[in-house]
């Protein structure tokens, strides 16, 4: 039996990951053929074969019901640590600005933990692989994601330098947005990048045109619309929802690209390309931190002073959301993974709601539903319409031999009164 080559793509924050399983050669089984005998009744060997066959076939319906359930349960507790992970890296970046109101260097502290993405992959290599490699070994296999030639500094500055400016981009609009507007606005808002996706991927990738999902991203612009309405257009607000929209831009772009320029990667493969990005952003970017606290564009006094505790939790977090976001689909359904996603919204209102950070006027509640409705009907497979049309007609033939066999009990019932009557008749003469 082949084995399933799964492959990812690395996305920043909360873009859903795309995964391919090939197909397991050898799963289709040939129907078993029931022996009878020319008067039509099976013999022995006939009903064993069929009792055996029907207990076979017993046992796979229940393996792959199993496999279902475990993949369903996998598949909740996912979508509760996704959606807490992504809510909390959103309240606590709010909290800590009231005491460290640096973006960018918050921005910077959570990039440089993505260093932590290979070590972490090669320990679950460790345990679950039977063919055990060392760091290096892994290191070079995962290279040839890159080409022929590894990661040389041309393909470096080429292929991973400018996604890396983009996932810092990303964060940092968002974090920027989070000072401006709520953060039920911002996440509700930054839903709109899985529209984004979609319009670009139909542009540059030549994807399939659905419908459904340009009527989802004519919801999405509607609930921007709508949103920036709710507040009265205030330049606060509409600075704020530029930010977070211009996040949502960025964050499609980076996958996009991603998908042209580099295709999709192996888990092995993604760990490292992030890794790669977070030990750019130390290297290469340390600098601006530092430009902007001694010009007190990003003041944030002494070391004491500085609340680690946040900046750590945030940083925790955002890594716990990305490792889920993008090795979660390992162990249970995508969907599941980018429902997490839009649920941290009412969980961020309900926070918002409870330390009195929000008005919930109707406009802002019909925007917020308009945004994640257009997210969702964003999750209906390509052939969710066939899908339910095969429904059905299986429903529709489901009913018909239930009233194929009322018809035949009703004329069976005739046939026996009429050889009634008949016998009767007989007995009478």
């Amino acid at each position: 039996m082949k084995k399933h080559s799964a492959r990812v793509a690395p996305l920043s924050a909360c873009n859903s990951p795309v995964l391919t399983l090939t197909k397991v050669e050898g799963e289709d089984r040939p129907r078993e053929n029931v022996v009878g005998t020319a008067d039509g009744q099976p013999t022995a060997g006939g009903a064993g074969a069929e009792s055996g066959g029907g207990r076979r076939r017993l046992r796979c319906c229940l393996r792959i019901t199993a496999v279902q359930v475990r993949k369903a349960l996998w598949g909740v507790a996912m979508v509760m640590c996704v959606c807490s992970s992504w809510a909390g890296s959103t309240q606590l970046a709010k909290v800590t600005f009231k005491q460290f109101d640096a973006p960018f260097t918050l921005t910077w502290f959570a990039t440089t933990w993505n260093c932590l993405f290979f070590p972490l992959y090669y320990i679950g290599h460790l345990c679950k692989s039977p063919e055990r490699q060392t760091p290096r070994q892994r290191f070079r296999e995962c290279c040839r994601f890159f080409g022929d030639d590894g990661l040389t500094a041309k393909v470096f500055f080429t292929k991973v330098a400018p996604f890396g400016l983009l996932w810092t981009l990303t964060n940092y609009l968002y974090l920027q947005a989070l000072r401006k507007i709520n953060s039920t606005d911002v996440s509700a808002l930054f839903c709109c990048n899985k529209a984004f996706v979609f319009l670009l991927s139909w542009i540059v990738l030549r994807d399939r045109f659905m419908g459904v999902r340009i009527v989802a991203a004519i919801l999405a612009i509607a609930g921007i619309v709508m949103m920036t309405y709710a507040d009265g257009f205030h330049s606060h607000s509409v600075i704020g929802i530029t930010l977070v929209v211009a996040s949502a831009s960025t964050s499609a772009l980076y996958k996009v690209l991603f998908k042209l320029v580099l295709g999709s990667a192996k888990f092995g493969e993604a760990a490292l390309f992030l890794t790669i990005v977070g030990g750019a952003n130390f290297v290469f970017i340390s600098f601006v931190p530092v430009i902007l606290y001694f010009t007190r564009v990003e003041y944030f006094g002494s070391p004491d002073e500085i609340p680690w505790a946040c900046l750590c939790g945030v940083a925790g977090l955002l890594l716990a959301f990305n490792i889920l976001v993008n090795f979660g689909i390992a162990i249970t359904y995508p969907t599941l993974i980018s429902l997490g996603i839009v649920l941290s919204v009412p969980v961020n209102a309900m926070v918002d709601l409870y330390t009195c950070e929000i008005h919930f006027n109707t406009v802002r509640l019909i925007a917020v539903f308009i945004i994640c409705l257009g997210f969702l009907m964003l999750l209906l497979p390509e052939d969710w319409d066939q899908g339910l049309i095969q429904l059905a007609t299986k429903l529709r033939k489901r009913d018909q031999p239930a009233e194929g066999s009322v018809e035949a009990g009703t004329s069976s019932g005739l046939n026996w009164s009429r050889r009634a009557r008949t016998s009767m008749s007989t007995f009478a003469h």
